[in-house]
This record gives C-alpha cells, sequence and structure tokens, in this order.
C-alpha cells in the first residue's frame, strides 16, 4: 500500500512540475519596467518648437525681404545736366557709406540703384513715378532739389516709402500746417533755408556792414524761399533791398535785369540760384554800368567745380553760404572720396548724403522681424517713425536729432546739425578746403 501511495504523489509532482512549464514566461520589458526606479515620470511626446508666421500689422503695409534678396535703397538725385555734380556728390557719399558698413544690413547685401530727379519739378515726378512702382523698395535718399521735392514727395508718400534728402532746404516741405508738409513720408538732413537765409543776411550786414542788397532767383521754390528769407532778415537788421528780381534758369543774356537792379546802387546782390545761370550773372555783373564793385553771393547750389569752369577768372572773390562741418571729418571724408573716386568731393553735401543714409540704416536695424532662415519684415509706418524718432545720432555732419520743433530753423523731419559759413571762391582748381576757402561762420 505503501508503495502505491508513494507512486500517487511521485505523479503529482510531475504533473505540477508540467504546468508551470506551460505557464506565460516573463518577457524582457516586463523586466525592465519592473526594475525600473519607482520616481521616473512617464514619457511625454516632444513639444512643438515651430515658432509662429510672421503677421505685418503695419498700418501700411510691410515689405518681406527673403534670406538671399537684397535690402533695396534707392536714390532720386541730380546726376546728369548744368547741377549734376550736387547729384553724383550725394549718389558717391552713399556709396562710400555702404562701403563703410561692408555692404550689408542685418546680413543682407544693400542695393543701390535710382532714378535722375533733374533738379526740377518735372523731373522729380518722372523719377519718383518710376520709383513708386517697384515694391522692393524699403526706402529712398532724395530728392537733391527741392522744387523736385515738391512733386515727389506725395508719389513716395502714396508708396508707403519713406524719403531722407541731403540737401532739400525750402522751408515749406516741412513747415507745420504748410500745404506742402508731407512730413509722414519726408525727413531732411539739409538745414532750413530759414536758418541759411538768415545767416547769409547777418553776415553781410554785421560783417561786411553793407545796407543795400537786391535778390535775383530763378523761379526755382529752393530760389524764391530763401532770397525771400535773406530779405527779409537783412530788413529786420535795418537794411534796404533795392530789387527782387527774377531769372529764367535757362536764361543767358542777363543785361535787363542787371541794368534794373543797377539802377537801385546795391552794394551788394544776392542770388542764391543753380548753374548755369549763376555763372553768367557773375561774368555779366561785372561788366554791368553801377555794379562793377558790387558784392556778388550765391548759396549752396553754386558751391560746385562747374561754376569756376562757367564764370572763369569772374569767379575770385564771389561769396557763397554753405554748410561747414568740421575740418578734420571733412578731410577724413576726402581722403575716402579721393581713394575710390580718383578726386575731392564735387559739391557740398556729400555728408548729408552719408548721414542721410546712416539714418535709414538705424531705422531699419530697429524695426526688421527676422526670421531664423534670415527672411527680414519691414513695417513701412514703423520705419517712418522710426526715421522721425532719431535722436542723438552721431553723424558726419554733428549730432542729429529728427523730432524736434524749435522756429524759426527746425521744424519735424528737419535733422541738420551742420551750421551755415561763408565761403570765398579763387580762381583755380577746385579743391575744399582751400577752394572755396571757408572765411566766416557764426
Amino acid at each position: 500500500m505503501f508503495k502505491r501511495l508513494n507512486a500517487l504523489l511521485a505523479l503529482l509532482v510531475l504533473a505540477s512540475l508540467v504546468l508551470a512549464a506551460c505557464g506565460s514566461p516573463t518577457t524582457p520589458t516586463q523586466a525592465t519596467a519592473t526594475m525600473a526606479p519607482a520616481t521616473e515620470a512617464p514619457a511625454t511626446e516632444a513639444p512643438d518648437t515651430e515658432p509662429a508666421a510672421f503677421e505685418c500689422t503695419d498700418a501700411i503695409g510691410c515689405v518681406d525681404i527673403a534670406p538671399d534678396e537684397p535690402i533695396h535703397i534707392a536714390y532720386a538725385l541730380v546726376v546728369s545736366g548744368p547741377n549734376e555734380s550736387l547729384g553724383v556728390d550725394s549718389r558717391n557719399a552713399i556709396e562710400i557709406a555702404i562701403d563703410d558698413i561692408g555692404g550689408q544690413i542685418l546680413g543682407h547685401d544693400v542695393r543701390f540703384d535710382g532714378e535722375d530727379e533733374g533738379c526740377s519739378a518735372e523731373g522729380g515726378q518722372a523719377a519718383a513715378t518710376k520709383l513708386a512702382a517697384d515694391p522692393t523698395i524699403v526706402a529712398v535718399v532724395g530728392t537733391n532739389c527741392s522744387s523736385a521735392a515738391r512733386v515727389a514727395i506725395p508719389l513716395i508718400d502714396q508708396a508707403g516709402f519713406v524719403m531722407v534728402s541731403s540737401s532739400n532746404t525750402a522751408p515749406d516741405l516741412t513747415e507745420p500746417g504748410s500745404d506742402n508738409n508731407f512730413v509722414p513720408a519726408y525727413a531732411r538732413v539739409a538745414h532750413n533755408d530759414n536758418l541759411q537765409g538768415r545767416v547769409a543776411a547777418e553776415y553781410v550786414y554785421n560783417e561786411l556792414k553793407l545796407t543795400k542788397a537786391a535778390t535775383i532767383h530763378d523761379g526755382s521754390l529752393y530760389a524764391d524761399q530763401l532770397q525771400q528769407v535773406f530779405a527779409a532778415r537783412f530788413q529786420e537788421l535795418g537794411g534796404t533791398i533795392t530789387a527782387q528780381e527774377a531769372v529764367s534758369p535757362d536764361q543767358t543774356d542777363m543785361s535787363s535785369v542787371l541794368s534794373s537792379i543797377a539802377a537801385g546802387t546795391p552794394e551788394i546782390v544776392y542770388f542764391p540760384i543753380f548753374m548755369p545761370a549763376g555763372a553768367f550773372i557773375i561774368r555779366q555783373a561785372k561788366q554791368t554800368p553801377g555794379l562793377e564793385t558790387a558784392v556778388l553771393m550765391g548759396a549752396d547750389g553754386l558751391y560746385s567745380p562747374d561754376l569756376i569752369e562757367g564764370a572763369g577768372e569772374d569767379v575770385e572773390g564771389f561769396l557763397v553760404s554753405s554748410p561747414a562741418a568740421g575740418a578734420d571729418v571733412e578731410a577724413e571724408y576726402a581722403e575716402k572720396h579721393q581713394a575710390k573716386f580718383g578726386g575731392p568731393p564735387p559739391s557740398t553735401f556729400h555728408l548729408h548724403a552719408y548721414d542721410s543714409f546712416m539714418i535709414i540704416k538705424n531705422a531699419i536695424e530697429e524695426v526688421a522681424v527676422q526670421d531664423a532662415d534670415g527672411t527680414l519684415h519691414i513695417g513701412r509706418q514703423a520705419l517712418r517713425d522710426a526715421v522721425h524718432n532719431t535722436e542723438n545720432h552721431d553723424g558726419l555732419t554733428g549730432v542729429l536729432t529728427c523730432n524736434e520743433t524749435v522756429e524759426p530753423v527746425k521744424y519735424p523731419g528737419d535733422c541738420a546739425a551742420a551750421g551755415i559759413g561763408v565761403w570765398e571762391y579763387h580762381f583755380g582748381e577746385f579743391g575744399p578746403p582751400a577752394n572755396p576757402e571757408l572765411i566766416w561762420t557764426p
């Protein structure tokens, strides 16, 4: 009996071993889970790190510049004809400024080209019409001449651009409340003629001690308003204006106008006009009875090597009112101009053009939104605001601030820093500061 009982127990043990062998084995995953620390956090999905797409909220829109596209800054300058030295001087200065920043803004090359504004209303309209049709343009440097500015700025404004001028000086371009006040789209580094005309009159009356003056303008916005400021200030000081005459820009025979002026026996004739009329007046005034010894004076529109060529030996002693920056700054710039273009700066607003470009460049850097791939988004109204809010910019012409109103010299959009001096021409090679020579500053 005991034998049968032992056999039965053995059979039961064998059966239990078979059942254990048929059970589910422990998997590697289960083993790992068993060995993992109890404090380990459960795995989560990686967060979505894609930035939100740029959305333009600028009041007048944005210009978008792809990673491989340049920033397009254009010019509207007079680069042909009798006053081309003024525009070529400004264009050269902007090219030097682009060199000085390494040719790029925010990692994008600078594309720089433009249109000839012809120093006239017709030319300004034609140039601005072409520029306004190009939506890649971010900003414009120009115009040189106030008559071109008056018709160009509304077109630039409608296109959404901002324009900074190196040499517009007519007071009403920035005058608050003026019909020609285009402040939203426009600023200038050039002085306001409310300054230049006043300084010229004070030099004539206080320094030269002359009390009788006549003026001539050529019908341009620049010349007409400048001679009016001169005449008003000269009379305030106690002087007498004997005549205010006009010639046409293409007039060559000045005899009737000069004879009429001579009848009033002025001691000085002030004619803030352009070439070639300015040279004809200088030559013919010397031959007009009653004006042989009269002082002849112009303004920055006649600060040009073309004047020496046009007036010849009669240019000796001719005076011009014009910007007067620091001698050291002028000398350093002149070296760069000589190296790049093979000669001295051909006119007087090169430092202003350099500063005009730099104000635009700084404004772009301030407002541009840059995507991770390098794409730029520039709000057009934001760019205008940044230009007008320029404050204490350390430029070549001085420390520039664009949002002040200090009548009668400075209006909103006027950024000028450089003062006005009086320069004297000598017959010979043009090459400031020796010729013309700076002889007086306030």
